[in-house]
């Protein structure tokens, strides 16, 4: 164990604070962040609207008409459907702040050529019609939402590092004093602006004369697909579990460094596949059980580590006043998926004993959940973004509108309590032999006293 101690704090420790001190990730990070409160309000909608109770379905119809369910897609569509406009503005937005430039000029600038980059033409195939027609003059509302968030990122971040460097050189248009700021920092873009649009503009036209038609098509084909098969397996998410998991034994966020910057646009992708197919047929198979909730609900329910069976065995198994203190302070927040009180104040962070259920245990929950699903006996997540600080059972019945979503969380919980258990009470027991052994004193012959 000391081994592997030492290895993974020369080696690993210092490429992960690296990472988490990278501000292109963090800026990712931040801009995804920015488009989670619309995606919630959205899936507020879509657990209304698919409320599995016996005669609510009737019940609507009375008070909003029989095409209820489609005035409630409304608001759906208006909140997942942007998601790529959202996550571009606010990609390129934070990475300015973060390099000091004027940050709403450079969300402005990205926004334009993210539609720049889009093609701005659908298929449409009319009632009774055989062939497909081309509309022109129309932005593809599917390449706004999830299927374009590959594109928007990768325009984010070249459209801010390109206004940055292009204003820290100065090659900008300067107004004279007594210019209101606002027109002043407008002219300030307008350089960096045609610069990036242009760009973008040269891209496009070069793909639309090859056979890769437009920048969505090359980014799905050389990376949207390859990561969506590696984020979306098992052994994709297994191995993002452990990564999380080692970084916090070392303190550091690993939610943030490796879900939030490197995972959460191809799981969340992958959960907007499953809400649109839930959306056309409530009884489909789903195409996807690796996705965002699948992450947030059920492996990590009670905290990263599914340290709410950890807490529970505090409070009531204990011996040790500090892990029975600590298990009554920790548990009001671990029912809400906050756990920073049991992994700093245990400590599970360096603490040899206790890192190796906080790591086993989500790699435990993630096959029994990913296989419990795979078999039918659990229903997979439907695409509804649950609030992360939802209670462990009421979210996996909202995130499936099955209880079997439920019901494996408790499963699950069942699970973190036995794998906890042998670790915490050889750490209790040293715990408490502490709290019994009385302080040794001995006296020095100058009469000074050694502790």
């Amino acid at each position: 164990m000391n081994a592997l101690m030492g290895f993974l704090e020369k080696y690993m420790l210092p490429v992960a604070e690296k990472i988490q001190g990278q501000k292109h990730l963090q800026s990712v990070r931040d801009g995804i962040i920015l488009a989670m409160p619309l995606i919630i309000v959205g899936s507020i909608f879509l657990i209304i609207a698919n409320l599995p109770i016996p005669g609510f379905s009737h019940f609507m119809a009375g008070v909003f008409g029989a095409d209820w369910s489609k005035k409630f897609s409304y608001p759906i569509n208006a909140t997942f459907s942007i998601m790529s406009i959202i996550v571009c503005f606010g990609i390129a937005y934070r990475l300015a702040e973060r390099h000091k430039v004027d940050a709403l000029s450079s969300g402005a600038i990205a926004l334009s050529a993210f539609i720049l980059s889009t093609p701005q033409v659908l298929m449409f195939t009319p009632e009774g019609a055989k062939k497909a027609i081309e509309v022109p003059g129309v932005i593809p509302v599917t390449l706004m939402g999830s299927q374009g968030l590959f594109v928007a990122m990768i325009i984010a971040l070249f459209s801010a590092e390109v206004y940055r460097k292009v204003i820290q050189k100065e090659f900008v248009i300067k107004m004279p004093q007594g210019v209101p700021p606002a027109v002043s920092k407008s002219f300030t873009a307008l350089i960096p602006a045609f610069i990036v649009l242009t760009i973008v503009w040269i891209v496009r036209l070069i793909l639309e004369a090859t056979s890769l038609q437009d920048l969505h098509h090359l980014i799905n084909l050389i990376i949207t697909t390859p990561l969506s098969f590696l984020g979306g397996s098992l052994w994709g998410m297994l191995i993002a579990v452990l990564a999380i998991q080692l970084l916090w034994c070392f303190g550091l966020h690993g939610d943030a460094i490796i879900v939030d910057s490197l995972m959460a646009p191809i799981w969340l992708a992958l959960m907007d596949q499953n809400r649109q197919v839930y959306m056309a047929n409530h009884h489909a198979d789903l195409p996807n059980i690796i996705t965002a909730p699948f992450y947030n609900i059920w492996v990590t329910a009670g905290g990263s580590g599914l340290t709410l069976g950890l807490v529970l065995l505090m409070m009531f198994r204990a011996r040790s006043k500090q892990m029975k203190q600590l298990g009554k302070i920790a548990a009001a927040p671990s029912l809400f998926n906050i756990n920073e009180p049991a992994i700093f104040g245990t400590p599970i962070v360096m603490n040899p004993i206790m890192m190796i259920p906080f790591i086993l245990t989500p790699l435990i929950v993630v096959l029994v959940t990913y296989f419990s699903m795979a078999s039918g006996l659990v229903a997979k997540p439907n695409g509804v973004l649950i609030p992360w600080t939802t209670p462990l059972g009421i979210s996996g019945f909202l995130a499936t509108g099955k209880i079997s979503g439920g019901a494996v969380q408790i499963v699950n919980l069942i699970i973190s309590i036995l794998i906890y258990y042998p670790f915490l009470r050889l750490y209790d027991k040293q715990k408490y032999q502490e709290e019994h052994t009385p302080s040794q004193t001995n006296e020095s012959f100058d009469g000074s006293v050694n502790v």
